[in-house]
């Protein structure tokens, strides 16, 4: 299981910043300063305590009532005030609402290194925007060999050893309506405590690996509409070989559970054997899937 580290300011800016209407004010040279936590911070009554501590890792927000706080203060005041505040390491300051930050926090800011953003967006738009980024951001992820598909609107994760037929399988699949979001390798990352969403790296995007055919763009082959950029995965499904010594379970048997970055999912095993109709076997297990779900629910 991996975990992004760190994210600096300079990339907050340039991969988001049309989302969050960021403007860099002042503070260039901070800019590679790093965000490490998916919290943000508005530091709200936190700016008067004589022993402010900001938490050096998180964003923090500066709305309407700060900055009107800070206005009404002597420039003594505001001095002492603002020493405080751009005393911290912190990775930045945004000033929401398109509010004029005041000279002075302008140019501490620039001499301490500390950089100032502002953006049009409201100070509860900007701290759930910006919450929502980094949740994603910085959220348990692994990668695994196989194919993610959607399947009547259920994401499924099929796995099995290379040569097993995934991919032979899922253009099966995709003929008859499914979606494809990525074949070979799934990039997985784990969204709260029970979400798995599944997307495909920049490289391999909507492309297939046949063997005796090569690789083919699903997406300039069949449409547009057979194809997915990102899907929560439901169910897990995995091929293997035929062994006769093993009992497989039946498509009408509870399902046993995989552990992907600690959420358990509905799993089953399907043998592989010449003759039979594996893009069948799936697709009826995810219709059986579908409606144990409308009948638990």
């Amino acid at each position: 299981n991996i975990t992004s580290e760190k994210l600096t300011v300079e990339q907050l800016i340039s991969d988001w910043g049309d989302d969050l209407q960021l403007k860099l004010i002042s503070g260039k040279k901070g800019l590679k300063r790093t965000i490490k936590e998916d919290r943000v911070q508005k530091i709200g009554l936190r700016m008067i305590e004589p022993d402010i501590t900001l938490d050096k890792h998180t964003v923090q927000i500066l709305g309407r009532t700060e900055v009107s706080y800070l206005s009404k203060k002597t420039p003594d005041e505001q001095n002492e005030i603002l020493s405080r505040l751009t005393s911290q390491k912190i990775p930045c300051l945004i000033v929401t609402k398109g509010i004029k930050p005041p000279e002075n926090l302008v140019k501490r800011c620039e001499q301490a290194g500390i950089p100032l953003l502002k953006t049009l967006l409201y100070t509860g738009k900007t701290i759930s925007t910006l919450r929502a980024i980094l949740e994603v951001r910085f959220a348990p992820f692994k990668t695994t060999h196989g194919v993610l598909m959607d399947i009547h609107r259920l994401g499924v994760l099929i796995l099995g050893k290379s040569g097993i037929g995934k991919s032979e399988c899922a253009l099966d699949l995709v003929l008859r309506g499914a979606k494809l979001i990525v074949d070979d390798l799934v990039e997985i990352k784990r969204l709260g405590t029970s979400k798995l969403v599944g997307c495909s790296p920049q490289n391999i995007k909507h492309l297939m690996e046949i063997r005796g055919i090569g690789i083919i763009n699903i997406k300039d082959l069949v449409g547009p509409t057979a194809v997915m950029d990102k899907r929560e995965i439901d169910m897990v499904i995995e091929l293997e070989h035929w062994d006769p010594k093993t009992e497989y379970k039946r498509v009408g048997d509870d399902y046993d559970t995989y552990n992907i970055l600690d959420v358990k999912l509905p799993y089953l095993k399907i043998p592989v054997s010449p003759g039979r109709s594996v893009s069948t076997i799936v697709e009826i297990a995810v219709r059986n899937q579908i409606y144990r779900q409308s009948v638990s629910s």
